[in-house]
C-alpha cells in the first residue's frame, strides 16, 4: 500500500511515497495530497535528506524503486554514477547510456526524476550552462554550490 509522508526542510516542504520500505518520491511538494503518515522508514529517508543538505552525507543509503521507460532507467541509473561535487552534460549522458544522439531525451528523462536528490539529476547541465531543472533553478544552483563546496573542503581545495 503506497504511503505518504511530508516533512519541511531547508529546500521548502518534503513530499515522500513509499512501500512498506521503497521509497517511490521524494518531491518538492507546494501542498500536501493524501494523507500524511509518516513512518520510521519515512524518518531515515528525511533524516539522510537533511544530512545531505547539511553538507554531513555525501550519498544515499535507501532502497528505492525507479519508475519509467526503459530508457528513463537507464538514464537516471547513469545519474546515479555521477559523483558527488561533479557534473556531467546531458550530452555526456548521452554518450554513457549508448545514444549519443539523445541529448534532448536525457533532460526529458531528468525532468521525469520522482526522487530529488536520491537520483542526483541537479548534477546535469548543459555545456555551458546550468540546462533546466524539474525544481527550481535557485535549487539547483544550491545544490551544486553546496556539494562543490563540501567536496572543496574535503579535499582542502580552494574555493
Amino acid at each position: 500500500m503506497l504511503q505518504h509522508a511530508f516533512y519541511e526542510s531547508p529546500l521548502g516542504p518534503l513530499h515522500l511515497a513509499f512501500e512498506e520500505e521503497c521509497l517511490t518520491d521524494l518531491a518538492l511538494a507546494d501542498r500536501p495530497a493524501g494523507e500524511n503518515r509518516p513512518t520510521s522508514f519515512s524518518d531515515r529517508v528525511y533524516k539522510q535528506v537533511l544530512e545531505y543538505l547539511e553538507g554531513e552525507r555525501f550519498s544515499f543509503d535507501l532502497p528505492y524503486r525507479l519508475e519509467g521507460s526503459a530508457f528513463q532507467k537507464k538514464v537516471l541509473d547513469a545519474l546515479s554514477a555521477i559523483p558527488y561535487g561533479t557534473v556531467a552534460t546531458y550530452g555526456e549522458i548521452a554518450e554513457k547510456i549508448g545514444s549519443p544522439r539523445s541529448a534532448r531525451a536525457v533532460g526529458n528523462a531528468c525532468h521525469k526524476n520522482r526522487l530529488l536528490l536520491i537520483i542526483p539529476c541537479h548534477r546535469v547541465v548543459g555545456k555551458g550552462n546550468l540546462g533546466g531543472y524539474g525544481g527550481r533553478m535557485d535549487i539547483k544552483e544550491f545544490l551544486l554550490s553546496l556539494e562543490y563546496n563540501n567536496f572543496a573542503k574535503q579535499y582542502s581545495l580552494n574555493t
